[in-house]
């Protein structure tokens, strides 16, 4: 997934901007443990890789076990950083505070969760929210079973749907929004798994397959898998791409992606120096594995963040409820 000519002058060029930033040190040694988000690990890998490059005593070790798996294995102890593809819950937050581990939330790119499909899928040139519940849903688990049953223009060919499992964050996005608040749930009739290329494996072998995951893997993935346009809510099919995420035309899928650092484990200078690095750099470390940078107000306001560690979420309330928004606004 790694341009290597690219990488080599994003390393020069985050070197750079770190070490302006950065107090001088001794050599940097130690591990650093880092689990979550299928989503946000090719964007923690390539600076995990980078950083390694030029601190070869820091052994940095990235899983990718879901955004709900990452927070288990944080919350356990396990993890100096979680990545998530959605803000941390309220039954999270108090988990970690049950472990008396404190966090300092960094948002580090935008992502747009891509519906896609077989490249030889040629009916669906478009999809809505209606008719991503009408093949999603559970109560429609035994009447809809083929594309006809979604359109009755398309071919009777069998849908077969490959999803990120259930302690993913992108599950849980992608089922606040095609879900919503009703009682219902996902069909459990699909195919799982929380490494997103089993996922591009089966799509690209099943003519009648659909899925979705980050944008990374379908930018990474565009000889083999189609992208099917969203109708958003004005009205218009959108493909995901960088300029569509950004501006919020790729709605309701377009969203932010984290990492959350644990207080006591920034208190290492081979961590501390680690998470300075990502923000030095985030923009072009998000762009170079096919995400969308933030503006650059949002970085300055995690570098300060991460910089007088200020602990908590942003996107849960006093009472714990859900606060909603573009991160723009949410993230101070």
């Amino acid at each position: 997934m790694f341009n290597t000519l690219k990488k080599t002058a994003l390393v020069a060029g985050a070197a750079v901007a770190f070490a302006a930033g950065a107090p001088a040190q001794a050599e940097l040694a130690g591990e650093i443990d880092i689990d979550g988000s299928s989503t946000v690990y090719p964007i923690t890998q390539f600076v995990a890789e980078t950083f390694h490059d030029l601190n070869k005593k820091v052994n940095i070790t990235v899983g990718f076990s879901g955004t709900g798996g990452g927070m288990k294995k944080f919350a356990a102890g396990e993890t100096d950083i979680s990545c998530a593809s959605r803000p941390i819950k309220a039954k999270e937050a108090a988990k970690l505070k049950e472990a008396g581990i404190e966090f300092i939330e960094v948002p580090v790119a935008y992502d747009g969760l891509s519906i896609v499909v077989n490249k030889n899928n040629t009916w669906a040139k478009s999809l809505t929210v209606d008719q991503l519940k009408k093949m999603f849903l559970a109560s429609n688990k035994g009447k809809v079973k083929t594309w006809q049953d979604v359109d009755p223009s398309w071919p009777a060919i069998q849908i077969k749907m490959y999803i990120p499992g259930t302690d993913s964050g992108t599950f849980d996005y992608f089922k606040e929004v095609v879900v919503g608040k009703s009682e219902d749930a996902i069909r459990d009739d699909v195919s799982e798994s929380e490494d997103d290329n089993v996922l591009v494996t089966g799509i690209k072998g099943d003519r009648g397959a659909i899925g979705f995951f980050g944008a990374a893997y379908y930018f990474a993935n565009k000889d083999v898998l189609r992208a099917v346009p969203i109708v958003n809510k004005a009205g218009k099919a959108v493909t995901p791409a960088p300029d569509t995420i950004e501006s919020g035309n790729y709605n309701p899928f377009s969203r932010p992606l984290f990492i959350y650092v644990k207080k006591s484990s920034l208190a290492r200078p081979e961590v501390k120096a680690f998470v300075d690095f990502y923000l030095a750099d985030a923009g072009d470390f998000s762009e170079e594995v096919g995400y969308v940078a933030l503006p650059s107000k949002v970085y300055d306001r995690a570098k300060a963040n991460v910089k007088k560690k200020k602990t908590g979420t942003q996107y849960l309330n006093a009472e714990g409820e859900k606060v909603e928004g573009p991160v723009t606004d949410v993230y101070k």
